[in-house]
């Protein structure tokens, strides 16, 4: 069974996406449109989103008119949103819509993702319903040289030290990398 990863790009004052849930910001970063290498995790063999930000996604890169550019970011890989709404999908895009708690849709996102970790791209309250339900290893944060004045904050949650281990920090191009291990998941 594989790990179950939040990793995302951040603001240094603790936004994911301003307050028009953009991220128009992180893309206008030296690399931020093109990420290093290392900077997403490499094993996931499934990717879990919040309906925000699978309608940006959708919007920024007009996928519903261009399906073949879901695989530029999402491959063939399964894609679980949780959302209350019908959404559209993009064409050949295998995406599974969810609703309800993590830990209900967890045993069919864990059977989809087999020996793989499981990547949660966003938002930050999702991320927080997997530490809730005690299922999130791991939180791997790219932090750019930007500030935010508001939008999305990164983790709506309180977490105090305990539940933290810092794994690595390093320099990837403008963007201070953390990775922190959750404890007690």
């Amino acid at each position: 069974m594989g790990r179950i990863v939040f990793d995302t790009a951040t603001s240094i004052n603790g936004w994911i996406a301003d307050e028009d849930n953009s991220l128009a910001w992180l893309f206008a970063v030296d690399g931020g449109d093109h990420p290093d290498e290392g900077l997403f995790p490499s094993g996931a063999s499934v990717l879990v989103e919040g309906s925000t930000t699978y309608e940006w996604i959708l919007a920024e890169q007009d996928l519903l008119a261009n399906p073949e550019k879901w695989h530029d970011f999402h491959g063939d890989k399964p894609t679980f949103v949780f959302t209350t709404r019908d959404l559209p999908v993009p064409d050949g895009a295998d995406v599974r819509f969810v609703s309800g708690s993590v830990a209900d849709a967890l045993p069919a996102i864990r059977e989809a993702a087999g020996d793989g970790d499981i990547w949660v791209v966003g938002g930050g309250d999702l991320a927080g319903q997997f530490l809730d339900a005690g299922a999130l290893d791991e939180i791997a944060l790219s932090v750019a040289p930007v500030a935010l004045t508001g939008g999305a904050t990164l983790f709506p949650r309180r977490v105090e030290s305990d539940r933290l281990r810092l794994v690595s920090a390093t320099a990837v191009g403008q963007f201070a990398r953390l990775v922190y291990a959750v404890q007690g998941s």
